[in-house]
């Protein structure tokens, strides 16, 4: 594991709009005020000393992060850990890194990295876009993962949303040809939207004829389970980079 300084939890701050080149963006979120549990707190400070990757204007080296050559995934929105650990475990020839902006979650995700030991994934706690428009070089990535973000229902709220055609434009960019993006969302409005967001996006492909099925590696939720059974759908759009 990497040795890199110590991520403290982020200041609460403006969540409004604000630009940066042809890939300017209003911010997909919201801080929320969240207490951390003991545990988390614990393995928070025990572990993002090893695997926090810090935030910085300037590209990374992902071999020299990992320190190997292996695909490189992208998990943007982690949540509570619990997916992103599991796709990692599963996944050890792959090498993961999970950006997420929350507290709690991070420290949740800290305690699964540290229970299953994995040495293939790293956190940043940090904006996504400003991650992948300032850290990551292009064409570095072999997938990205953007599972369930928040869909921002009401339609004023929409243009909140994550997936919006500069963003899309700009993880493409990030992509190494045949490297896929991966969005899943229960919000079947989202779902529409994403799919017509990607199919617009020139430099990537639909590897399915619309909406396509879940693959083994993205496990199902707690959640999702819970909305299969009261007969909710969840829609998976996966596009490949040409």
């Amino acid at each position: 594991m990497s040795e890199v300084p110590l991520i403290h939890p982020a200041a609460e701050g403006d969540e409004g709009e604000y630009t940066a080149g042809r890939h300017g963006h209003i911010k997909s979120y919201v801080r929320r005020a969240g207490r951390m549990s003991a545990a988390q707190e614990n393995y928070y400070a025990e572990m993002m000393p090893k695997i926090g990757v810090v935030y910085a204007p300037q590209q990374i080296d992902l071999v020299a992060v990992y320190g190997r050559i292996a695909p490189k995934i992208l998990e943007i929105g982690t949540g509570m850990g619990e997916t992103t650990a599991k796709i990692a475990d599963a996944n050890r020839d792959n090498d993961y890194l999970g950006v997420e902006v929350h507290v709690p979650g991070v420290g949740a995700l800290c305690k699964q990295i540290a229970e299953r030991g994995l040495d293939n994934l790293r956190i940043c706690q940090h904006d996504a876009v400003e991650v992948v428009r300032d850290m990551l070089p292009e064409a570095s990535l072999d997938g990205v993962h953007v599972f369930f973000p928040d869909p921002w229902h009401k339609a004023r709220h929409n243009k909140r949303r994550l997936i919006q055609p500069p963003f899309v434009a700009l993880l493409a960019s990030r992509l190494k040809p045949g490297g896929y993006l991966h969005c899943a969302t229960d919000w079947e409005e989202y779902a529409l939207q994403m799919l017509e967001v990607l199919s617009a996006e020139p430099t990537l492909v639909n590897s399915a004829d619309g909406f396509a099925p879940r693959p083994e590696y993205r496990p199902l939720t707690k959640f999702e389970n819970r909305g299969i059974r009261l007969g909710h759908g969840v829609w998976d759009v996966i596009f490949k980079k040409r």
